[in-house]
């Protein structure tokens, strides 16, 4: 029974993949027809530099050496907070204000880049946060990830507050952007010039900014970002995917906090 019962939901799954599919081929293909040729060139071509400019931008800018003088106004100086804050932000404004620009010069809204709320479809993103879990809690037991995580590292009597807790929320709005640059402004701006295949040239630049991260983690951003790409051409919301995202950043952070005995 069971076995029929998970063949099902398997068939199920693979019969909405491919509806999807042919759903958003079949958009693209009236899109494609419907639009002179060297437009459409024009409009992929500042999608895809724009994507490039901004990913050198924070690559290069965000480098926590210098940092911004922003843990002034949360009480005394703090040299490693306000390095990590100047990451966030750079993140922050180079994932959202190149991707918000480009759209509005191309006669993209706003709204059609995954910024709609939805509520329904959140279950396949809370059983990968599921699913998640144990494979974050074993790898926590690894050198290479406590050397890693978490990113704010609390000094011996330190609290949590106002530090630590300032941090995760910049690091939850940079996943924000970061969702809303590739899986909203990345998917769905080229979507109607590529099809399906506008998820797998996310997941290029998606992966190669993970490089500097474990390669196991590495290699599960190809498997994720394919994954949330096609969750965000069915749902047309970042949301979700940014929630998840944000949930696993922070079981990382807690699970790192806990063998640190912090």
């Amino acid at each position: 029974m069971l076995t029929t019962e998970r063949d099902s939901a398997v068939g199920a799954a693979l019969r909405g993949v491919r509806g999807l599919i042919a759903e958003v081929e079949s958009a693209a293909t009236k899109h494609r027809e419907a639009t002179e040729p060297t437009r459409r060139v024009t409009e992929v071509a500042v999608i895809l530099v724009t994507v490039a400019v901004s990913l050198t931008a924070i690559n290069f800018l965000r480098d926590g050496s210098t940092p911004v003088a922003v843990s002034g106004a949360l009480g005394a100086p703090n040299a490693a907070f306000d390095g990590l804050a100047r990451w966030a932000l750079v993140s922050i404004v180079g994932y959202v204000v190149p991707a918000l620009v480009a759209s509005r010069l191309l006669g993209i809204r706003w709204r059609d880049l995954g910024l709609v709320s939805r509520r329904a479809g959140v279950g396949p993103y809370v059983a990968l946060f599921v699913a998640s879990v144990p494979f974050i809690a074993v790898a926590a037991s690894n050198p290479e990830f406590l050397a890693r995580y978490p990113f704010y590292r609390l000094a011996e009597g330190e609290s949590w507050v106002p530090y630590l807790a300032a941090w995760w929320v910049l690091y939850a709005v940079q996943f924000v952007a970061l969702e809303f640059f590739f899986r909203g402004f990345m998917v769905h701006a080229l979507k109607d010039h590529l099809g399906v295949a506008a998820v797998f040239v996310m997941v290029v630049p998606y992966a190669m900014i993970h490089f500097n991260k474990p390669m196991v983690e590495a290699l599960a951003a190809i498997v994720g970002g394919t994954v949330l790409g096609f969750f965000s051409l069915q749902g047309r919301s970042i949301w979700p995917a940014a929630a998840l995202h944000i949930a696993i950043a922070a079981s990382m952070d807690l699970f790192a906090l806990f063998r640190l005995g912090a």
